[in-house]
């Protein structure tokens, strides 16, 4: 487990078992579940996107998601910011590759926005959630917030929901206390 620079996020290394047939890995279990807190998950999302695509920053108010995130296929520019008023790291973000090679696994603790930017032809996420998917209480923080300064690997624009294309900057985001 390696410890990112914001409270309370870790990034998961998984250990490979790999021979002529091919290779297994587990990708959860109890060890996994008590070191990130002992978190339940409730939901798993599957989510599919091409190249350029960048989804996020995501988040819920009042139904905050913890969220276990993976690339099976692919490869992603994955991006957390950390939204709780409380933490030390509030405001800051960080940013790691994801992807079927490498097989790491991201946390994102309940109070963060999360996104990430397809770099591969085609990606293929895994994630578990700790909440339902709420949408009255989904937010969407500014993908390119200046204040944020986070350095997408981007040549051009990226292809952006219209929902995403209307995120708001964090100076006027509702964050968790």
């Amino acid at each position: 487990m390696t410890v990112t620079e914001l409270s309370g996020a870790f990034l998961l290394h998984p250990k490979v078992y790999e021979d002529e047939r091919g290779s297994f890995s587990e990708t959860f279990n109890q060890e996994i579940r008590e070191s990130i807190g002992g978190a339940s998950f409730v939901q798993d999302n599957e989510s599919h996107s091409k190249r350029g695509v960048l989804r996020g920053l995501h988040y819920q108010v009042l139904k905050p998601q913890g969220k276990l995130v993976r690339v099976v296929a692919g490869e992603v520019f994955d991006v957390i910011v950390d939204l709780r008023k409380c933490s030390p790291t509030f405001g800051k973000h960080c940013s790691v590759v994801l992807s079927g090679q490498n097989r790491n696994i991201l946390w994102v603790p309940e109070g963060f926005a999360h996104g990430f930017l397809t770099l591969s032809e085609s990606a293929v996420l895994l994630y578990k959630c700790t909440d339902r998917y709420s949408p009255q209480h989904e937010r969407t923080l500014m993908w390119n917030d200046p204040d944020l300064g986070i350095q997408w690997p981007l040549k051009g624009n990226p292809l952006l929901s219209p929902k995403d294309a209307r995120g708001l900057p964090l100076r006027d985001a509702e964050v968790y206390l």
